[in-house]
């Protein structure tokens, strides 16, 4: 076992001695170690039920014959961050994560990893860190909370968080009163949990199943569900058999399951963060996933479901329908089925018990609501090297209309909330990606504003930055080079034509190379807007989005 190196030996009496004096019998010390990292903390709903989520895993890994250590690491939640300088920091700490879990697992030679994540940084986070160590590992979330109920006009609704930032919109313009909208406030989080939607933290976790490294349920399985409880257990009992085995992450996560994730990503409408995220956890496997197959792969995968902020179902409705199984399961003639599961069973084996138990949830193949997938890669002279848009919350196929240039999120919002910008307008938020920010920060506030103010099909807003997985409208993120690379967005003007035609995977502006050429050449050298810090180191390392934001030397 790894973990000899910290217990067996004459020269190993001093360890043994910190090991007793945790609780470690002299019986423990032939068994496997397994580390429990978990992001558990108590400023995020997130995160709350985590340290429960770890007591149940560790009973499994008991009952199984093993010996576990629960550890954490950073955890931040986005929808507090929001808005804020702090903000800046949810993308990089991705990469703090998978370092926390490098570091952990190898300074104590474990056997073994349980990961508890919950929210949008921290899923890849760790599923980065496991690769890299590429010891055996299982993940288990912390689970989606429910949605929110409230009486609107004597009807009672389902919401979520992103109705509240809707409800900003709305309460600027007059639409409700501030006490409308300190009734969604109070409504719209009920339980612990990652916010209901197919969001960011829901997708990652989500497609954790379609990667192999998590039991059923992972993505779906309520928070306060008592079913959350049993598969921690299970999760457990799983991590001491694939010690047995020896099955380790980078057997998992291969260029077919990575391909695999990007079906189901497909198929459920999942965040434009994915097409950060998946790259990034294939870099660190050993191998690259170019965002050009994304597209390949969106062409022939249909949309089957649909969720907030989208429609009006929410992940506990995916639940009760079946779960990701169902979906993988209604899928199966597109998935590389061979593909090798933490269950020990390929993924073929292991959705045979599958079923679709809500054909309003989850879609027939030969009956979706889209032939092809929730999430388009645009290229063209604007974003050479790519940019994402969740088509399937877009609510438009074309938009062409002219620019409104930014420099910051933040001048963006104080616009916008001054309502600012006229219908067919394009808002442009520049010097917000990964070096510019630096951290690349989301644009849930702009996208949120214009949706509560109802124009968010008729004015599009393009950025270099990224959004919430709650983001709806005519929004392309990720726009890559971006600006602080010298990359087109950079020369964009106020009143410049741009184009976004979704079905022919494009976004232009409606200038000559020369011009655009002739505008980069005379700007002046970019400065960064941070001196000191993890964050002037990220920038100095940090890759386009186009390759996931990673880190390189």
């Amino acid at each position: 076992m790894r973990s000899d190196a910290i217990k067996k030996g004459i020269e190993r009496a001093p360890q043994r001695a910190a090991l007793y004096a945790v609780g470690c019998s002299r019986a423990d010390l032939d068994k496997p170690f397994i580390g429990i990292i978990s992001s558990s903390s108590e400023i995020f709903p997130g995160h709350l039920q985590l340290n429960t989520i770890a007591q149940w895993v560790k009973a499994g890994i008991r009952s199984a014959g093993g010996v576990p250590f629960e550890m954490g690491t950073i955890s931040l939640g986005e929808c507090i961050n929001e808005g804020q300088p702090g903000m800046r920091y949810n993308l990089p700490s991705r990469e703090f994560i998978a370092d926390s879990v490098e570091i952990l697992a190898q300074a104590y030679a474990l056997d073994g990893l349980v990961l508890i994540p919950n929210c949008d940084k921290i899923v890849p986070g760790m599923l980065m860190g496991a690769v890299r160590v590429n010891i055996p590992s299982v993940f288990i979330s912390g689970g989606p909370m429910l949605a929110g109920r409230i009486s609107i006009n004597g009807e009672q609704k389902l919401i979520d968080i992103s109705k509240v930032n809707e409800g900003m919109g709305k309460a600027l313009r007059g639409e409700i009163s501030e006490a409308d909208l300190r009734r969604l406030e109070e409504a719209a989080c009920p339980t612990c949990g990652s916010c209901a939607g197919m969001f960011t933290a829901n997708s990652m976790n989500c497609l954790t199943e379609g990667l192999g490294m998590a039991l059923p349920g992972n993505g779906t399985v309520p928070a306060v569900d008592t079913r959350r409880i049993h598969l921690a257990k299970d999760a457990g009992e799983a991590i001491m058999r694939l010690v047995d085995r020896q099955l380790c992450p980078r057997e998992i996560v291969t260029p077919r399951s990575v391909e695999n994730a990007f079906v189901l990503a497909m198929a459920i409408g999942a965040s434009t963060n994915t097409v950060l995220h998946l790259p990034a956890i294939a870099h660190e496997a050993g191998f690259e996933f170019p965002i050009s197959r994304i597209n390949e792969i969106s062409r022939r995968t249909p949309l089957l479901c649909k969720f907030s902020p989208a429609s009006d179902y929410w992940l506990e409705h995916l639940d009760a329908a079946g779960g990701i199984p169902a979906v993988l399961k209604e899928l199966r003639p597109l998935l590389n089925l061979d593909s090798k599961t933490v269950m020990g069973k390929s993924l073929g084996e292991s959705l045979d018990s599958a079923e679709v138990m809500d054909r309003n949830v989850i879609r027939a193949l030969q009956n979706p609501y889209d032939s092809s997938g929730g999430i388009t890669v645009l290229f063209g002279n604007l974003a050479p090297e790519g940019a994402v848009i969740k088509s399937s919350a877009s609510g438009i196929r074309l938009h062409r209309g002219p620019a409104r240039v930014f420099d910051s999120e933040h001048d963006a919002t104080q616009a916008i909330m001054k309502q600012q910008f006229q219908r067919g307008d394009v808002i442009v938020i520049r010097y917000e990606g990964p070096r510019g920010s630096p951290g690349m920060v989301e644009m849930l506030w702009p996208t949120s504003l214009l949706c509560g103010m109802g124009v968010d099909r008729e004015v599009a807003l393009v950025t270099d930055g990224r959004f919430s997985g709650a983001t709806r409208g005519a929004a392309a993120g990720h726009i890559s080079p971006e600006a602080a690379a010298g990359g087109p967005i950079a020369a964009v003007h106020d009143g410049d034509i741009i184009r976004i035609d979704i079905a022919d995977h494009a976004i232009t502006v409606e200038l000559s190379d020369s011009e655009i050429k002739r505008r980069l050449e005379l700007l002046p050298v970019f400065v960064p807007r941070v001196k000191s810090g993890y964050l002037k180191r990220y920038l100095e390392k940090v890759t386009s989005a186009s390759r996931g934001a990673i880190l390189v030397d």
